[in-house]
């Protein structure tokens, strides 16, 4: 199908790496809490936007060019560790009726859910590995392959984000009423995001 050798296992691929826990999955989620299922679906298409400039980022070669200047990398890759090392203190130390850390306009949850996606360089050199897994050298048909492959992540993404939103509400307006466990899950999402920052920053 369109040069992509074995196409369902492409599928399934794009659809256990959407269930894995990661920044991206933290942003989506709290930015439905804050802001509601707009607020949620704004930090969707910011994902889909940067996976989609970092998957044509990848078929461009500059993973390569990362690989040939470590400096360039390591520093993109140390910025967004600091990003997310940032927004998590936030959420630790902020008080309880303080202004939400992610802004309820769904313009800025899609910032912040596009800038967590872009300063993550590792994702490039993912792509560039994942990509050549499911391509049929015999019959490859060059950037329409590669282009039915991000519309699919595209798709993929913006259904595995309706659902995620829609649930993530459903609990939400539930907790809401319970400062405690919401100050709670707060803080937890701040531990998290930190988490996160020096696992991108550590990571080899």
């Amino acid at each position: 199908m369109f040069g992509i050798a074995n196409y369902g296992a492409f599928v399934a691929a794009i659809v256990v790496f959407l269930l894995i826990p990661g920044p991206g999955n933290l942003a989506l989620v709290t930015s439905t809490t804050k802001g509601g299922i707009r607020g949620g679906l704004a930090a969707t298409a910011g994902l889909i936007v940067g996976d989609q400039v970092l998957m044509w980022t990848a078929v461009a070669g500059v993973a390569a060019l990362l690989a040939s200047y470590p400096v360039a990398f390591t520093a993109v890759q140390w910025l967004g560790a600091a990003y997310l090392a940032f927004l998590g203190a936030k959420m630790l130390l902020a008080k309880a009726g303080s202004a939400p850390i992610l802004n309820i306009r769904p313009s800025h949850f899609f910032r912040q859910a596009l800038a967590i996606t872009l300063l993550n360089p590792k994702a490039i050199v993912f792509y560039m590995a994942f990509f050549p897994l499911f391509v049929d050298p015999t019959r490859h048909q060059g950037l329409v392959s590669f282009g039915v492959m991000a519309f699919t992540i595209a798709t993929l993404t913006f259904a595995y984000g309706l659902v995620a939103c829609l649930l993530t509400h459903f609990l939400a307006a539930r907790m809401r009423a319970n400062p405690t466990v919401s100050g709670a899950l707060n803080k937890l999402a701040g531990v998290f995001l930190i988490g996160f920052g020096v696992k991108l920053a550590l990571s080899k």
